[in-house]
């Protein structure tokens, strides 16, 4: 996804000290291809990913608590075989509101963060 020639980048957060648990989900079991951080980056902590042509910035925080709507949202195909696979390596899936021409459903990634994966439905 891009708007205009800037390519879009996501961020959601994890507790800090957590990047090996969110490479084992985000890498392991998501599939999701980790980029390099820039080396002036890397003190900060967390994990960069590319998704596509997304960019999924992981940042590290105090997230004790903390609760938000926000999510990113992927659009993938085959999205009955993803969920089944996901349900396999033990994801709770859950139906997302309808929305007319959309399939869709979210998880909670290991550190409660939301995320939905959709697919629209062709010549719709």
């Amino acid at each position: 996804m891009r708007l205009g020639t800037v390519p879009v980048t996501l961020k959601i957060c994890i507790p800090i000290g957590a990047e090996d648990e969110a490479r084992a989900f985000y890498t392991g079991v998501l599939g999701f291809s980790e980029i390099e951080k820039p080396k002036t980056l890397k003190a900060s902590g967390g994990l960069w990913y590319e998704v596509g042509d997304i960019g999924l910035h992981i940042g590290v925080e105090n997230c004790e608590g903390y609760r938000s709507k926000s999510h990113p949202a992927f659009e993938v195909e085959n999205i009955e075989a993803v969920r089944r696979y996901l349900e396999e390596k033990g994801v709770v899936t859950e139906d997302e509101k309808a929305i007319p021409g959309i399939a869709r459903f979210s998880f909670l990634d290991p550190f409660h963060n939301r995320i939905e994966f959709l697919e629209k439905h062709r010549g719709q």
